[in-house]
């Protein structure tokens, strides 16, 4: 095996691990973020502090960055979906025009209908599906992709908890063009 293929099989391996990569069940530390597992408790997840808002402008007053977002989004916090987002990042960019990465790019997404985004090969689960995206499916979605759409490619296990789900999609609607009905 050439240099480039073994660092090509290496980037591969990272980046579908990163999304949960096994169809083996979920466990809390699929779904926890490295940052959040204690080395002394044999990955036992722990609560951390949140860390201060920041927005592209600097940092947020916690009480209107999600500020018009219905509930449970509005009152999420900014800091927790944003450091959570970062493992969907490796897949997914949020900027208008962004790249397409392993996932689709998700500006936009919301009342877009599902397996539409131009330039991303859907699998026929998606392709089929008749949905448009709304932050309650995105809820759904983030639970348990595989069981809410059987036949999806993403190999991302889930997030259990709920207010982790309400954080991650409130600073996806923030960083996404978003605007309440």
């Amino acid at each position: 095996m050439t240099l480039r293929t073994s660092m090509i099989a290496i980037l591969l391996a990272a980046g579908l691990s990163a999304c949960g990569g096994s169809d083996e069940p979920a466990t809390p530390e699929a779904s926890t973020p490295p940052a959040e597992m204690d080395a002394n408790t044999a990955g036992t997840p722990v609560e951390t502090a949140p860390e201060e808002a920041e927005t592209a402008s600097g940092p947020a007053d916690e009480g209107t960055q999600f500020a018009g977002f219905p509930e449970p989004y509005a009152s999420a916090d900014y800091a927790t979906g944003k450091r959570l987002f970062m493992q969907c990042s490796s897949c997914h960019s949020l900027t208008e025009g962004g790249p397409t990465l392993l996932g689709p790019n998700l500006y936009g997404m919301f009342d877009r209908k599902v397996g539409e985004h131009e330039g991303f090969d859907y699998s026929k689960a998606l392709q089929d599906a008749d949905f448009e995206w709304t932050p309650e499916q995105l809820d759904q979605w983030l639970a348990s992709p595989r069981n809410f759409l059987p036949g999806n490619r993403m190999s991302f296990a889930g997030v259990p908890r709920e207010d982790q789900r309400a954080a991650i999609i409130a600073y996806v609607m923030s960083e996404t063009g978003y605007t309440p009905s």
